[in-house]
């Protein structure tokens, strides 16, 4: 009887995976074009002679650029999707990265830095929201683990390739070839992503009813968060209703106490991926070619945890996202403290690099999927543009915080305290956000008297 009712059960077509494998990939060629600097940079400033304050500016006018353009990028994309825009997107930040090999000075480089920004700035907007809208509530964490997966991807290869090519043909052939695969994902992107499910024709009904049914109040994707003891109370656990408008995102301290704490975050990330080849040739005394592989240990980390991070929150955690961010915060801090007392000694250096990296994104993903919870399909591409702008205005002032430390102090040791103190605020900041269950998602028909009766 019961094999007979499992041969019922209609097959799903399951490409909401190829869906997020088309992502995972556009998302590594995203970073690749934004983080293939921090490899060439001590070539760069030999040749445009440039202070470490300058340097630290070429890297951060790409997050200025980039936190501007995501919160309209957000809005347009709740209205109108997210295909065409993240393609457009694709395209325009690959012939800008082409561009970035042909010029011929600091000041021509930092335009091109910001325009690179405000180009790609769309790209994590719809990437994410085509997630929300591709996966159901229990498969949100993994998803988004992937997708965060990817950031560290480009990390691990992009200093190997980097070096390998600027030694061979000079730096400037490293954006010339990173530009490439750009061009190709944005048709590609096109021609696989659609906004949401029901859009493809990929995508049978059993899929449909699978990805859509706990929005609807089904049990089939249906997140049993059950009852956690002491972890709840740490977290602030509480029954907790969608946010169905943009004002009312506006008005939640959630969102924008986690848009500090991704600030911060970021802080350190952005910090790290334009420092630490600096800090592992000028600190550590390494050369180019094991510098470059040195520099990959973090994002091997990062990869493992970000990875593990979407399973721990969906499963360990049954979709709470609080408590992976919380480990994120607190032991990355750990690990930023233990590295700077870290003999010079290839093996435990390599190793405390690999933790803190690993730590740095096991919560990674909640940051991103903490909105999802308290969100509509149409409300997260404004949450979470406001998150990653917010956010991602760390990346903007890292660089130049660690570069004016360096100028003043010649320390490295002075410069990355900096990360040890803004992680601590981050999870201090986390400590007071709201962990909400997920309220089910009323159906369309229903949202529309809801809101006459609101009227």
């Amino acid at each position: 009887m019961a094999s007979t009712q499992k041969a019922a059960q209609p097959h799903r077509s399951g490409y909401r995976w190829v869906v997020l494998s088309t992502i995972f990939v556009g998302y590594v060629i995203c970073m690749a074009d934004r983080s293939n600097i921090g490899a060439v940079l001590p070539m760069m400033r030999s040749e445009f002679q440039i202070s470490n304050f300058e340097a630290g500016a070429v890297s951060s006018l790409f997050f200025l650029g980039y936190a501007v353009s995501q919160i309209p990028a957000g809005l347009v994309m709740g209205k109108f999707g997210t295909r065409k825009i993240v393609s457009v997107a694709i395209l325009g930040f690959s012939i800008v990265t082409f561009l970035m090999g042909h010029v011929g000075g600091a000041l021509a480089l930092l335009v091109l830095r910001l325009f690179l920004g405000l180009i790609e700035g769309p790209t994590p907007v719809g990437m994410t929201s085509t997630i929300n809208s591709w996966f159901p509530l229990k498969e949100k964490g993994i998803a988004t683990g992937v997708y965060i997966g990817s950031t560290m991807v480009a990390p691990i290869l992009v200093p190997i390739v980097s070096v390998f090519l600027a030694q061979a043909f000079g730096w400037r052939s490293v954006f010339i070839w990173f530009s490439v695969p750009g061009f190709i994902m944005a048709l590609v992107f096109y021609l696989v992503v659609r906004s949401h499910p029901r859009e493809s024709r990929h995508v049978n009904k059993a899929e449909l009813e699978y990805i859509e049914g706990d929005k609807n109040g089904g049990k089939a994707t249906a997140v049993d968060f059950g009852n956690m003891g002491w972890i709840d109370k740490v977290i602030r656990l509480r029954q907790g209703r969608r946010l169905r408008r943009n004002g009312e995102v506006l008005k939640s301290w959630n969102i924008w106490g986690v848009t500090l704490a991704y600030f911060c975050m970021n802080n350190v990330l952005y910090g790290m991926i334009t420092w630490i080849p600096d800090y592992l040739k000028s600190a550590r005394g390494y050369g180019t070619i094991s510098m470059g592989w040195m520099s990959s240990t973090p994002y091997i980390g990062g990869l493992i945890g970000a990875i593990l991070g979407g399973f721990v929150s969906d499963r360990i955690f049954r979709g709470r996202r609080k408590p992976a961010m919380l480990i994120t915060a607190l032991m990355t801090a750990v690990m930023m403290a233990i590295l700077l007392i870290t003999p010079n000694s290839t093996a435990l250096l390599a190793i405390v690099l690999i933790l803190a990296g690993f730590f740095l994104n096991i919560g990674w993903s909640g940051f991103t999927s903490f909105a999802m919870n308290i969100t509509t399909d149409s409300t997260y591409p404004f949450a979470i543009s406001i998150i990653n702008s917010g956010g991602n205005l760390g990346g903007f002032f890292a660089p130049l915080i660690v570069g004016a430390l360096l100028d003043a102090t010649h320390n490295y040791t002075v410069a990355f305290s900096y990360f040890v103190l803004i992680l601590v605020l981050a999870f201090f900041i986390l400590l007071t956000l709201t962990e909400f269950k997920p309220a089910v998602e009323p159906r369309k028909d229903e949202a529309v008297k809801v809101e006459a009766a609101a009227e």
